[in-house]
C-alpha cells in the first residue's frame, strides 16, 4: 500500500478494518478491470460513477465520513488527446526513496521511462516498482495545475498495487490522464502519501483528470 493512515487516525476497529481495506481494494481493482474492457470514453464515465459511489459511501473512503453525503467529486471534461499508449524504455535500475507530504517515505526502484506529448510539449516520466507490499507499478506526476485546480502535491496515474492499472501490453503502457486522480492526502490530512519526485514534474497543465476546483 503507497498510502496509509497517519498513527492515531485508525477509525475502525479490527478484524472490521481489515475485512472493509480488503474489500475497498477488491472494488477498486473490479472498477479498472470493467474499464480496461470498454472503450476509452465510456471507460471513463463508468470509472468517474465507480470513483464517484465508492468516494461518497464506502466505510474505507479517504473522505472523512462526516463530509461523503456532501462531497463533490469533480473532473476536467474527457479529453480523447490525454490518453496516450507509450513505449516503456528500460533505466538502469536505481533504488529511490519516494517522499510523502510529511515525514513518511516509500521505498521503489525505477525501472522504466515512459515518453509522450501532451499538448505539443514533450514529456516523459519515470515509472517505479514498489519494494514492498508484494510490488507494484507506481506513476505520480505533479504538473502547473497543481495548488490551483488540482491538489498541490500533484495525483496519482497509476498504482497497480490497490488495482489502478489501465493497462499495456509488448511494453506498452496505457497513459490516460482523464484517469488521473488525488492521493487520499488531498481529501484528509490524516493520510500519509507518497508524492512525485522531481523526475516527474510535467512542464505542461494537466487539464484532464480529476480536480478540486
Amino acid at each position: 500500500m503507497t498510502e496509509t493512515r497517519r498513527p492515531g487516525h485508525e477509525l475502525i476497529a479490527e478484524p472490521r478494518a481489515s475485512l472493509t481495506l480488503w474489500e475497498y481494494r477488491r472494488e477498486v481493482a473490479d472498477l479498472y478491470a470493467s474499464v480496461r474492457r470498454l472503450p476509452p470514453h465510456p471507460g471513463w464515465d463508468h470509472w468517474i460513477a465507480g470513483r464517484r459511489h465508492l468516494l461518497r459511501t464506502h466505510e474505507q473512503s479517504p473522505v472523512p465520513a462526516d463530509r461523503r453525503s456532501v462531497h463533490e467529486v469533480l473532473s476536467y471534461p474527457y479529453d480523447p488527446a490525454a490518453r496516450i499508449v507509450a513505449t516503456v524504455t528500460a533505466v538502469p535500475e536505481r533504488r529511490v526513496t519516494i517522499a510523502h507530504g510529511d515525514a513518511g517515505s516509500t521505498a521503489a526502484h525505477a525501472f522504466g521511462r515512459v515518453a509522450f506529448t501532451l499538448d505539443g510539449v514533450d514529456c516523459w516520466l519515470t515509472l517505479f516498482w514498489l519494494d514492498d507490499y508484494a510490488g507494484g507499478v507506481f506513476a505520480p506526476f505533479r504538473d502547473p495545475t497543481n495548488g490551483v485546480t488540482t491538489y498541490g502535491g500533484g495525483r496519482y496515474l497509476l498504482d497497480t498495487a490497490k488495482g489502478a492499472d489501465l493497462g499495456g501490453n509488448d511494453g506498452e503502457v496505457v497513459l490516460d490522464f482523464n484517469f488521473a486522480y488525488h492521493p487520499s492526502c488531498a481529501f484528509d490530512q490524516q493520510w500519509s502519501c507518497p508524492l512525485a519526485p522531481p523526475e516527474n514534474h510535467l512542464a505542461v497543465a494537466v487539464a484532464a483528470g480529476e480536480r478540486l476546483a
